[in-house]
């Protein structure tokens, strides 16, 4: 089976979409399954990369560190020509999900559609905190999953959200996967030494992209209040963003500057050492679809202490392995670090099992295995509705109904963005009845 992936963040890009794709890509690959990466030109990509079509994009757009790519007609055309793809599957609803649409109407092909991101937390890198941006994008990747033939969701939480925002099309909730492979010759203490960090400290860490939608001057704010409490905690933070020089400017106000690491972008053995050196990894966000990180740290033996939401009460079960705080309340998440602090050792070891028995629950091969089982019922089911020979009138009516839907699709979120306009959106947390 050919599948073709469309993204709009790929690698080197690190985050939760890219890391997602290329998991999931190399797993099926390992299935015996062919895939062709389509994806935005970034900075830093490998010179040769074996599967992957990239198309020109504006760089670091507003300034984020996302890519947008720019709309080249025809691009496409002679690498899917010759890629021949069984079944196309979008990663965004916008810029390449709308590709996506074109190709797999005008192809015949079925369409899957992951709902990887909460859109509604992202609008600050195009107009600030705009409510009526927010109930667009928001009822724009709603009709967009409607387009589709299978909406994967990477958790149940996400799935119960989108069926209540109107997702009618079959939902099916697949997490990524953790490749277990990548933490089974981990060294925590080689990456304490060359960052000069105790081996005798408790050590606190957070990994992941320095950005707004990510909670993180909530969490400095707590993590540095802990410093503070306990003179024998260091705190770590693996990852880059325009949070960077905030977070580092209020660890120097509260004093603990000396006793905060920032490692820049950890890939390979240096992530997963830096996982393993960690004694609980404290993780804020609110925005996730699926806690990778918060897995990935799991996969390293350490518990996690975090927010609830979605994503996060799929993956930590409080008192189990790590800690997940109901209320957003920096005292509580201060204390609910030197609680992991203070535990006896036989304690933290029991957290550790627990992490990583909820890790092996989560492997990238068993998520691999759901997804193409999702791939081949769909690719079969159109099949059986064939039709033995098409003309050009059919295949060019399918290409102007696609172009009909995403027309549609885009007047009714708008329609109703502009008919709310003064009126706040709803969050994910309360669509479900979350605790704020």
């Amino acid at each position: 089976m050919r599948i073709v992936m469309m993204t709009n963040t790929y690698l080197p890009h690190v985050g939760g979409v890219a890391r997602s794709v290329e998991g999931f890509s190399r797993a099926l690959r390992a299935l015996g399954m062919k895939v062709m990466v389509v994806a935005p030109e970034f900075p830093g990509r490998p010179e040769t990369e074996t599967d992957v079509v990239r198309v020109p994009a504006i760089q670091r757009f507003n300034g984020s560190d996302f890519s947008v790519r720019l709309p080249v007609p025809g691009l496409l055309t002679e690498p899917l020509d010759r890629f021949q793809p069984d079944l196309i599957h979008a990663h965004h609803p916008f810029l390449l999900g709308d590709t996506a649409v074109r190709v797999a109407s005008g192809r015949g092909l079925p369409l899957v559609f992951t709902h990887h991101t909460l859109y509604e937390e992202y609008t600050h890198y195009v107009s600030g905190e705009s409510e009526a941006l927010k109930r667009f994008v928001t009822d724009l990747s709603t009709g967009y999953a409607n387009l589709c033939d299978h909406v994967i969701a990477p958790s149940q939480s996400v799935a119960t959200l989108l069926q209540q925002r109107g997702v009618t099309v079959p939902i099916t909730v697949i997490p990524t996967g953790v490749d277990l492979t990548k933490f089974t010759r981990r060294q925590g203490r080689r990456f304490r030494k060359s960052s000069g960090i105790p081996d005798e400290a408790f050590l606190a860490g957070h990994i992941g992209r320095l950005a707004p939608e990510k909670n993180l001057m909530f969490l400095t704010r707590a993590v540095a209040r802990f410093l503070q409490e306990r003179p024998q905690a260091w705190f770590v933070v693996a990852g880059a963003g325009p949070l960077e020089d905030s977070m580092k400017a209020h660890f120097a106000e509260a004093g603990v500057r000396e006793r905060v690491r920032f490692a820049g972008i950890l890939q390979g053995r240096d992530l997963a050492d830096a996982y393993d050196a960690m004694d609980v990894f404290a993780f804020a966000s609110k925005s996730e679809t699926q806690g990778m990180v918060m897995a990935e740290a799991m996969a390293a033996g350490t518990p996690v202490v975090a927010l609830d939401a979605s994503g996060v009460r799929e993956v930590v079960r409080d008192g189990v392995n790590g800690r997940k705080l109901l209320v957003e309340d920096q005292d509580a998440f201060s204390a609910a670090l030197a609680w992991a602090a203070d535990l006896p050792k036989d304690a933290r070891r029991a957290l550790s099992r627990e992490a990583l028995r909820t890790a092996h629950g989560l492997s990238s091969e068993a998520s691999a295995a759901n997804l193409a089982s999702v791939y081949h019922s769909l690719v079969k089911r159109k099949a059986a509705w064939e039709v033995p020979e098409e003309s050009l009138w059919s295949n060019a009516m399918r290409r102007i109904g696609a172009e009909w839907k995403l027309f549609g699709t885009i007047a009714h979120a708008a329609g109703t963005a502009l008919a709310g306009a003064d009126e706040p959106a709803p969050s994910a947390r309360e669509a479900e009845g979350w605790p704020t």
